[in-house]
């Protein structure tokens, strides 16, 4: 390291505020950003830091009240450094001993380096020593570059990302479904999870959006892993209209629905608590057939109904109005589902031997429709998984494979009021212990329950607008105002600040593409195989 030319030395700081870095005179100031990665070599201890701000600063006030004018640059030159200098500040963020006997594992920083310790930009094999490299096995997978660094890989530990909740924030336009389809492409790659994503845009099956300004279509992970991701559809029709395959097709019956999967409805079809309760009532009385029974009812039915389950009458109506339009869903059916094909046996079986699955709504583009589905589905395998873990802990059957479930627009999911009344709540509170977590993609992190929030591992936080989500997205992270002002310094594309259980330290990346090149890397098939597909559904 010492070969390296410093870009300057410590000359303040403290362990709780950070330290300051003296920047040397001849280095730019316009050079130094924030979010890069340095490194601080202490006198028994390297220190692995983030920059977090940078000021301009005179040994005398009367040097600014009298500036040298821009018609002598030699002066200029001749007072930076002494009279006139840069101070960048630095948040320490791991340290390293330097001794063979210490342990050459990152560890958290308990103390500060020295005064006027040299302070180095990073290098390949600094961020290697810190994030791991894909080279050294499948633990690792690269997911981008430091702002300033291209051609050097930040890695996340992708068994540390499955096994608890992740999340991608950012604004609209900010590439959200782009790094969710790295991440999942890594899932698949190194074979660490399985993962169920509800589609709703279809951007994961066999096509999806290129992330360039063309507009155009892009290689789907279907396409990309052949026989590694199985394919769900509500609406097949559509499927074959768009050239795409599907290996199921969806059909729901109202005897599988239970009164907890309508409770993310409430805003979409504006039911009130009194309407939620009135349902609980229903399947109190009848079961499984709750939703029959209200569904085939007539108007002058509800008075009977409501006598016999106690509900309120016209809290009853109000639930049989609202949910009138799920007969308008050519994949909803009255009929009972006895000696019908369960679709959810068949993702379970595809996921238990290895596939992760894409469940693609086609033309159902329905909040509604999106939020019931997917509450179903979440519902159902998360009481499946939570009974396998069981019996495997009491050696009665095999551990189940980890999953990991992917939710768009997820505070429609988990906000405050009914969080904890949802599958996906639960997932986050308490399904670690049952191999199952979420990844949740959306732009309003404030508008997600903080119990949730406060069980999110990793965070991929891109672009946001709005103070409260900034807030929100950093809840919970050591140095959160350091990390805000790196956060209101990334570009609207391809820029992430990446924190939490997965990697080490918080870094600001830029993503990976999605594209050839990257497709190159990661996908397990032959040249041939790629043309064969190319051949069939072109590109």
């Amino acid at each position: 390291m010492t070969s390296r030319l410093p870009l300057g030395v410590l000359t303040h700081g403290s362990l709780l505020d950070g330290v300051e870095m003296k920047l040397d005179a001849g280095r730019s100031v316009e050079d130094v950003s924030a979010g890069t990665f340095v490194v601080v070599e202490g006198e028994t201890h390297d220190f692995f830091c983030l920059i977090t701000d940078a000021r301009i600063e005179a040994a005398n006030e009367q040097i600014l009240l009298y500036p040298p004018p821009a018609s002598e640059p030699l002066l200029r030159r001749v007072m930076q450094g002494a009279s006139t200098y840069a101070t960048v500040q630095l948040k320490p963020l791991l340290m390293v001993g330097k001794s063979k006997v210490d342990d050459a594992a990152p560890r958290a920083v308990k103390t500060v380096p020295a005064h006027f310790s040299p302070v180095f930009r990073a290098d390949q094999d600094d961020i290697a020593r810190v994030f791991g490299s894909e080279a050294n096995g499948t633990q690792h997978f690269a997911i981008g570059s430091p702002l300033d660094m291209d051609g050097v890989d930040v890695c996340i530990d992708l068994e540390r990302f499955a096994e608890r909740s992740s999340a991608v924030f950012g604004r609209t336009g900010t590439g959200k479904t782009f790094v969710t389809r790295l991440l999942l492409a890594g899932l698949l790659r190194h074979d660490k999870a399985s993962f169920l994503v509800f589609d709703a845009h279809g951007e994961y099956g066999w096509r999806g959006t290129d992330e360039g300004t063309s507009g155009g279509t892009t290689w789907g992970l279907g396409r990309l892993f052949p026989g590694k991701v199985f394919t769900a559809t509500l609406d097949p029709a559509h499927s074959r209209k768009a050239g795409t395959r599907a290996d199921l097709d969806i059909a729901l019956y109202a005897d599988q629905f239970e009164p907890s999967d309508i409770l993310p409805l409430r805003s979409s079809l504006n039911l009130t608590d009194t309407a939620a309760d009135s349902a609980a009532l229903l399947f109190r009385h009848y079961k499984e057939r709750w939703l029959e029974k209200l569904m085939t009812a007539e108007p002058g039915d509800l008075k009977i109904l409501a006598e016999e389950t106690g509900a309120n009458e016209g809290s009853l109506s109000a639930l049989w109005r609202r949910l009138e339009r799920l007969k308008r869903y050519d994949f909803f059916r009255l009929e009972p589902s006895k000696g019908k094909r369960d679709a959810l046996r068949d993702i379970e079986e595809a996921i238990a031997s290895g596939k992760s699955v894409v469940f693609e709504f086609g033309g159902v583009q329905d909040e509604t429709a999106y939020l019931l589905v997917s509450g179903l589905f979440t519902r159902r395998l998360r009481d499946l998984w939570e009974d396998k873990a069981v019996k495997a802990q009491s050696g009665e059957g095999e551990k189940p494979r980890q999953l990991v479930i992917v939710i768009e627009e997820a505070h429609r999911f988990l906000a405050p009021g009914i969080a904890h009344e949802t599958p996906f709540g639960k997932i986050a509170r308490e399904m670690r212990k049952f191999f199952v977590s979420l990844l949740v993609v959306d732009q309003r992190p404030s508008a997600i329950a903080d119990e949730v929030m406060s069980q999110i591992g990793t965070k991929f936080v891109a672009a946001l607008s709005d103070d409260k989500d900034l807030s929100a997205a950093l809840v919970g992270t050591s140095g959160a105002s350091s990390l805000r002002g790196i956060l209101a310094t990334l570009e609207t594309k391809q820029q992430m600040l990446v924190l939490g259980h997965a990697v080490p330290m918080p870094i600001a990346v830029r993503t990976r593409a999605y594209d050839h090149a990257f497709f190159d890397a990661v996908r397990p098939i032959s040249k041939s195989a790629a043309q064969h597909a190319d051949d069939i559904f072109g590109d």
